[in-house]
């Protein structure tokens, strides 16, 4: 490798994570494919310059946060942190889609939906107790 390419590299590291002051792993569970809309909050006003971005790509269309990544040309992981932030003050959210929605009477969520929001709580929440299953 050059040194000029050397130190791109290094630099686009330096500038990823300053855009994520440093944090490696978002505050939401957010799968490539969960999709995004823009909502009724805004972000606050320390956000990084990918904030505006991802907010004004949202607002054309619901996208997912692998689209939102190739369109910032930033790592999955770093977008998945701007993205928990933007979520945090409601400028983003996760609509709900017919797929985790009750389609008939009688019909409940599914095992897959039910797994994906226990692993959110105990990623929010780690030390809470759980209950005792009924047996």
């Amino acid at each position: 490798m050059s040194m000029y390419g050397r130190a791109a590299e290094e630099s686009a590291f330096v500038r990823t994570y300053a855009v994520t002051r440093g944090r490696t792993k978002p505050r939401h569970l957010l799968a490539l494919e969960t999709v995004l809309e823009a909502g009724q909050g805004r972000p606050g006003p320390a956000q990084a310059e990918e904030c505006g971005e991802i907010l004004a790509l949202c607002r054309e269309r619901r996208r997912s946060v692998v689209e939102l990544a190739g369109r910032l040309g930033r790592p999955v992981t770093a977008v998945k942190v701007l993205v928990s932030d933007l979520l945090d003050a409601n400028a983003l959210v996760v609509p709900l889609t017919q797929s985790y929605a009750a389609t008939g009477a009688g019909s409940g969520p599914s095992i897959q939906m039910l797994a994906a929001v226990s692993a959110g709580l105990k990623r929010k929440w780690p030390d809470a107790v759980a209950y005792p299953q009924a047996g």
